[in-house]
């Protein structure tokens, strides 16, 4: 296998659309390429969705080349439209500012941060100007931007489409000319934003870059993609116990994608251990904690690994409280209704679902000075009535302090 088909086996475990793979291929191996990854920072926080592409980034950062991570605060102040019903909020500068900071500080823990170029662009962006920008919007028709499936569906359904959000694909695609990228990464939903960039750049007398995309990680619910606000999502910086207590939670159905999309486990090893679980030989929990550990070692070390483990075994098979708990304070003024409490601490995403969670009997409180945890059944309880405690719906815990 020459060297160019060996990194290209690597480059292309996870990806879903490769366009085209003879161009990277001669791109590989002309020498090191420039790989383009632009993220906006509408978010302060990274979670383990982010990092499917950060890894992939991280891919080509260990087969030496040049990888640059765009923190859109140009473009976002526009907001990106895909997958998106309705015009997304536009953030001032200060609000972008604070979460790309934050961006790149839990970026490092998956790229290496000597190899990595940050570049912000307003830098090219907000030189070009009103002029600059007519210019631009004169290389691609309003026919090929309204193409965007989330363009159609809203226009079909009578749904307005602010003219900013139809700027939004060419000021991502400017970036490539800018930067003249050889590859750009993005998820499957940015598929149109990337194609667009390969014609701008033939508009603009450059060689297409090649487009790859990543798929969307689905969240630990096994249905909706990962997002914090749907309550679904493991954070980077979230605590050893409770990283390894939300991947535990995982359907099974999700624990190969994750394990191709989260690890480097060979591909092989993972087909032989999928056999050996479908054969019963394997238990599917035993795999899953392989997985937990596996990505809990990525963002804390192995000591927090192993700790948190053990942690959640004497949780799990001792009915214990972790030593290692989320710590979170909320107010209790007026009371803490039980189904109002889950949704602020983000364990449940509507006062709907947990509803349905305590009806289910998945909440229990451990209070402060008792060893046994007491079963909640009343949305309306008051949880701050016995002071301090522990919260544990199904596989998560949270220690909650009441404020006054």
């Amino acid at each position: 296998m020459t060297d160019v088909a060996a990194m290209l086996e690597i480059l292309r475990r996870g990806a879903v659309d490769l366009i085209d793979e003879a161009d990277l291929a001669r791109k590989l191996a002309r020498g090191p390429v420039t790989v383009k990854v632009g993220f906006d920072p509408s978010a302060p926080d990274i979670h383990l969705g982010h990092t499917v592409i950060l890894r992939k980034m991280r891919h080509f950062q260990d087969a030496g080349h040049r990888v640059v991570f765009v923190i859109g605060d140009f473009t976002g102040m526009i907001g990106d439209p895909s997958g998106k019903k309705a015009t997304r909020p536009q953030l001032t500068r200060e609000e972008i500012a604070r979460n790309a900071e934050t961006y790149k500080n839990q970026a490092f823990k998956v790229l290496d941060a000597d190899k990595t170029i940050i570049e912000f662009n307003d830098r090219w962006l907000g030189q070009l100007g009103a002029a600059g920008m007519v210019r631009l919007a004169s290389r691609v028709t309003v026919a090929r931007i309204l193409e965007r499936d989330d363009f159609q569906k809203r226009w079909k359904a009578q749904q307005p489409i602010a003219l900013h959000e139809l700027l939004y694909p060419l000021a991502q695609a400017y970036d490539s000319v800018a930067l003249k990228a050889d590859v750009e990464l993005g998820g499957t939903d940015q598929l149109f934003n990337l194609l667009v960039g390969r014609d701008l750049m033939r508009a603009e007398g450059l060689e297409p870059q090649v487009v790859m995309t990543l798929p969307l990680l689905v969240g630990t619910d096994g249905v909706e993609k990962m997002s914090k606000s749907l309550g679904n999502a493991i954070g980077v910086l979230d605590p050893p116990s409770d990283m390894f207590g939300k991947v535990m939670s995982i359907p099974d159905a999700l624990l190969w994608n994750w394990y191709e999309l989260l690890t480097e486990e060979p591909l092989a090893v993972l087909e032989a251990l999928r056999r050996r679980v479908e054969d019963g030989s394997v238990n599917p929990r035993d795999v899953k904690a392989r997985l937990g550990h596996a990505i809990v070692r990525q963002f804390h070390g192995t000591e927090a690994a192993d700790r948190a483990e053990e942690d959640f075994r004497r949780a799990f098979s001792r009915g214990e409280v972790p030593d290692d708990v989320e710590a979170r304070s909320l107010p209790a003024t007026g009371g803490a209704p039980a189904a109002k409490t889950l949704v602020a601490l983000g364990l449940a995403a509507s006062m709907r679902e947990a509803r349905r969670k305590i009806a289910e009997g998945a909440l229990r409180v451990y209070v402060d000075g008792t060893d046994a945890p007491r079963e909640i059944r009343d949305p309306e309880e008051d949880l701050s009535a016995g002071g301090g405690g522990v919260l544990r719906l199904g596989r998560r815990f949270i220690r909650v302090a009441w404020t006054r």
